[in-house]
């Protein structure tokens, strides 16, 4: 196995429990570059293709970065699949894409409309990759992830996750930030379902298709905050943010035969029971996240197209 890996949001502490692993090949490279690491493609039968750069705001200072990750990296992996005749790629594709849906639970048919950088570059990496399937004929399909979390999520210095926030400042006896009045819903998949389809997504012989990877059953912010316990405070609503997200996961289960199998509660105690991998990430305050946050109000905000013209 090939592990192909910048660390720009990773980090290699992730891989200890297998870096000794004699299978496992770690090659740090940047994947938006082409350059040697492309030659590592031949005779590999399977790609699956995780690498990008995540979280809204740093995508809304940074839009051009996060097209150079997730836009040209993933046209960079897709040629090179086809240079060296990679039987199957799966790419993880982002829920993020429906934007302010008005249907739910969400199927892939619904219109696509991304908030902002971030979502549009996973869309565009999307397409990028049911292209190739159709023109190059490479056999690939995309999974659009519904809000996944598990032990070991990212904990970098960017605000993002609700997990790593809340973790980070229940570690630290600091009240829970929620924003807005808490009820919006999200539809929480742990990870080990997630990795499931890919896996079975791997094997299948479909191509040029999408499918949601979600439970279907959202839960909200306070029942999370509930779960974890401990004192919280309540934070403005912020513009851009759907009120729930909830993945129709009816494709998936009859093409694949897949379904979301760990109930919410049983992974949040996972995360509990793993809450020190948190230990070093950031905290974040009420002061801290609205000034990480000006960037998205500034862009976000109703009339904020008006206002810049």
């Amino acid at each position: 196995m090939i592990v192909l890996d910048n660390f720009s949001a990773g980090r290699r502490s992730n891989l200890q429990a297998v870096q000794d692993d004699p299978q496992l090949d770690l090659i740090e490279a940047d994947l938006s570059v082409d350059s040697d690491w492309t030659g590592l493609f031949q005779n590999v039968s399977k790609v699956f293709h995780l690498a990008a750069l995540a979280d809204i705001v740093p995508s809304l200072e940074r839009p051009l970065a996060y097209y150079q990750s997730n836009v040209t990296a993933t046209a960079q992996v897709l040629e090179a699949a086809r240079r060296h005749g990679v039987q199957r790629l799966v790419y993880a594709a982002s829920s993020s894409c429906y934007g302010l849906a008005d249907q739910f639970p969400t199927p892939e048919t619904a219109p696509i409309r991304p908030e902002y950088p971030y979502a549009l570059t996973k869309y565009m990496g999307e397409e990028l990759v049911l292209h190739w399937a159709k023109v190059y004929k490479i056999s690939a399909m995309a999974l659009r992830l519904f809000n996944v979390y598990g032990p070991r999520s990212r904990t970098t210095g960017a605000y993002g996750a609700v997990f790593g926030v809340f973790l980070a400042q229940k570690l630290a006896g600091r009240p829970l930030t929620i924003v807005g009045d808490g009820d919006q819903t999200r539809d929480f998949t742990y990870v080990t379902d997630v990795v499931e389809a890919f896996l079975l997504a791997g094997k299948d012989r479909g191509s040029g298709e999408v499918m949601n990877v979600g439970t279907g059953r959202p839960v909200s912010v306070n029942h999370l905050a509930d779960l974890l316990g401990g004192p919280r405070t309540y934070l403005p609503e912020r513009p851009g943010e759907p009120r729930c997200t909830q993945a129709d996961t009816s494709k998936i289960q009859r093409s694949l035969g897949w379904t979301a199998r760990v109930p919410f509660e049983t992974g949040v105690r996972e995360m509990l029971n793993h809450i020190d991998h948190w230990k070093d990430a950031p905290l974040w305050t009420p002061e801290t996240i609205a000034e990480a946050t000006k960037e998205w109000f500034r862009c976000l905000r109703p009339g904020a197209r008006e206002t810049h013209a």
